[in-house]
């Protein structure tokens, strides 16, 4: 295979994932220019390129070497390196994005119960990840019957060809409308940045130390606010002990007035009314919440 020079992304060409995704590459100050076929986008900028994919070829992709990296759902990667153990076992997830939560699920018709994992002896487990559903059973000690289906897993005891599922679940909505209910989580799934554990060695590996260290900034800061305020040196022990995450907050002296500063602080999470007004009482004033768009440290 020619040398490439430019680090390759695989990413889901449409569902659930390809959204959030964009969006998050985009934080990161990737443009790309999408070619005809829809395909492939060409990195402007940097030089990143998409390739746009079928999420279960993403992991296959990554380990033949056509790409490098790959956005992917945490499940399809971990079934691909159970099933492949040969190629699979060089890649590893780098990054947890965030965003595509769900869990990989074993679900029961409503009336049956659940008890433990032992009861599924003799069991016909229908799912589309034979080998997450097939770990499972045996670190569990029990032996049942996984019948790999490639979709519509939701509908098999219904018909008769399994008595139970190992599905994916989000909302549960879907077991729901088919009379199941969930019954043990087997892997609980987001999406994640997935590579080889050993990053290239050439000018592709510092891209991706570069794309690396720039989604650590977004990620950190995705849900984080900026607090500004003034406030009376005596006061600021108990703003600091209100302050959402509990941060170290850089002050400054307000120029002229000794007594006083203004107090900066990096939240992680929402900064509610309440925080805000218990803040006030404690002696905060001219309080500011902002939002943090990128951080490098």
């Amino acid at each position: 295979m020619k040398p490439r020079d430019r680090l390759r992304i695989a990413m889901q060409k449409s569902g659930r994932l390809t959204e959030p995704a964009q969006e998050l590459l985009a934080r990161c100050g990737l443009k790309f220019r999408q070619s005809r076929d829809k395909l492939f986008c060409f990195g402007e900028g940097e030089p990143v390129d998409l390739l746009l994919v079928r999420d279960d070829d993403i992991p296959g992709l990554i380990a033949e070497g056509v790409c490098d990296l790959g956005i992917v759902g945490r499940n399809v990667l971990r079934e691909f390196q159970l099933s492949n153990p040969a190629t699979g076992s060089g890649l590893a997830e780098l990054r947890p994005l965030g965003f595509g939560s769900c869990r990989l699920s074993i679900a029961l018709p409503q009336d049956e119960p659940y008890d433990s994992p032992q009861q599924l002896h003799g069991q016909r487990i229908a799912t589309s990840y034979p080998g997450l559903l097939g770990d499972w059973l045996r670190s569990h000690n029990v032996d049942a019957k996984v019948v790999y289906l490639a979709g519509s897993v939701e509908i098999a005891p219904r018909l008769g060809t399994a008595d139970a599922i190992c599905d994916l679940v989000s909302s549960g909505a879907t077991l729901v409308a088919n009379q199941l209910r969930e019954a043990a989580v087997i892997v609980e799934s987001e999406a994640v940045l997935a590579g080889h554990s050993v990053l290239p060695s050439d000018e592709r590996g510092e891209i991706a130390e570069l794309l690396l260290r720039r989604l650590d900034g977004v990620i950190q800061v995705r849900d984080s606010r900026l607090i500004l305020m003034q406030a009376s040196r005596d006061a600021l022990p108990a703003i600091t002990r209100l302050l959402p995450g509990l941060p170290i907050p850089t002050l400054t002296q307000v120029d002229g007035a000794p007594d006083q500063v203004v107090l900066q602080a990096l939240c992680a999470g929402s900064v509610s009314w309440r925080q805000l007004e218990d803040m006030k009482r404690a002696g905060a004033r001219d309080m500011l919440v902002l939002p943090v768009e990128k951080m490098l440290a």
